[in-house]
């Protein structure tokens, strides 16, 4: 197992490295780029998972069972914040690019964490389902039955992202795709929520278990405790900013509703439908930037910075390029995509694009500050980010509607990035501070 950290220590400290040839360069940006490759195929397989999820299900059902399921979805989303924060966010701070022998301990016990996390939350949302009754509690109920396998699946994917092994990251996420098929036409057969929610979780627990078979490790929740305890300097926080980025969006939704009208959250969701493609890219490169950052500061310490700033700046680019494009598309087109909504969604591409474009930086510096295990800064960058993000998104809202809004989110956004950034170079004087060798003269 590799020394822990907390913020202040850097036990990775080593002398720099000798130079590398030029071949050995070559070879080691061709490992970069093959594991970015993965990260964005095992996002593209997701994505399109979760689309085609979503539109089947809203034309079996219709809009009220569709609106219960997504509020299944959706809860879904939450715990799996909790269970990334407590289990695998830790996991790829402190065990990417480690020895075989090490990561597999500590995948036994992050996977068991995520596990442990399910079995808990699933319990709450089982007794809170029959409870409830009508169309929310079987929906309800099945989610809690499902949860412990939905959290090992994901688990498992970053566990394989820290490995350096992308592939099987895929190749898991392409048999829950395939499990899905025939798991949804039997819940159509029934056409229930409670039925489309059973499907859609058993094909993931499908997955969870074929991940064992591709890993040859099982879960243990017997070291649930131990990881918990061992890494609480980083879940504790992870778990907070996690919660506070999910939980930050979700208040300027119903805030927005509420001030401007539900129009206005479906004008911002069709903004946001827009740069989905983009989107896709950038949660694709998002499950192997920390791993990534982690193995430079393990290879190249003095390289982190540059690494974190060309990750950033390249994925703020494309999605000004991505956003310029998306403003010289006729009337036409969009009407075909998004029908009413288009006229709408279309009126905020600038500074929906802005918005994005600023989250991208801020990417760069988030993976810095999670390499070096910065979990203290991390936290700050984070709900500084996710204040302004509602502030920013209501009171744009009650200045100048939905316009208004997406203007104050864009900006928002972009002061969070500024702050993410300051936090990295902070981190990274004092990391070269504790690297210097103390010199001792008389």
């Amino acid at each position: 197992m590799t020394p822990m950290t907390t913020e202040g220590e850097n036990p990775r400290t080593t002398a720099p490295p000798a130079p590398r040839a030029p071949h050995a360069r070559r070879s080691a940006r061709r490992a970069v780029a093959g594991r970015l490759s993965w990260g964005l195929a095992d996002q593209a397989a997701s994505s399109i998972s979760n689309f085609a999820v979503g539109i089947y299900v809203a034309r079996s059902l219709g809009v009220t069972a569709f609106g219960v399921f997504s509020l299944a979805w959706v809860t879904y989303g939450v715990v799996l914040n909790v269970s990334r924060g407590l289990a695998t966010d830790p996991l790829v701070v402190r065990f990417s690019g480690v020895p075989e022998a090490s990561w597999r301990a500590a995948v036994a016990r992050s996977s068991g964490t995520a596990l442990g996390v399910g079995a808990a939350i699933g319990a709450v949302c089982l007794v809170a389902g029959l409870g409830l009754g009508g169309r929310v509690g079987p929906a309800f109920a099945c989610l809690g039955v499902l949860l412990p396998g939905l959290l090992v699946q994901d688990a498992w994917r970053f566990s394989f992202f820290a490995a350096g092994t992308g592939r099987k990251a895929f190749v898991n996420d392409l048999v829950w795709s395939v499990a899905l098929v025939p798991a949804m036409v039997l819940a159509a057969r029934v056409g229930s929520v409670a039925a489309f929610v059973l499907a859609w979780g058993a094909s993931a627990a499908v997955a969870a278990a074929y991940g064992c078979l591709q890993s040859g490790i099982r879960p243990e929740v017997g070291g649930a405790r131990a990881w918990l305890r061992e890494h609480r300097d980083l879940g504790s926080r992870y778990l907070v900013e996690n919660v506070s980025l999910s939980g930050a969006s979700q208040l300027r939704a119903y805030g927005l509703g509420a001030i401007v009208g539900v129009g206005a959250v479906g004008a911002v969701r069709g903004a946001e439908l827009l740069m989905g493609p983009f989107l896709a890219v950038l949660m694709g490169l998002s499950l192997v930037t920390v791993p990534e950052a982690a193995r430079v500061l393990r290879q190249a310490p003095h390289r982190l910075g540059t690494f974190c700033l060309l990750l950033g700046g390249g994925q703020a680019a494309g999605a000004l390029l991505w956003g310029g494009t998306l403003l010289l598309v006729p009337d036409r087109p969009g009407d075909l995509v998004l029908g009413g909504v288009w006229h709408s969604a279309s009126q905020l591409i600038v500074p929906i694009t802005l918005s994005v474009a600023g989250a991208g930086l801020g990417t760069g510096a988030a993976a810095g500050l999670r390499a070096l295990g910065a979990a203290r800064r991390s936290l700050r960058s984070q709900l500084f980010a996710s204040a302004c993000y509602v502030g920013g998104g209501l009171g744009g809202a009650a200045v100048a509607g939905t316009v208004g809004s997406a203007w104050g989110v864009a900006a928002a956004t972009v002061s969070g990035s500024a702050v993410w950034w300051l936090h990295l170079r902070s981190a990274l004087r004092e990391q070269h501070h504790d690297s210097v060798p103390e010199v001792r003269t008389t």
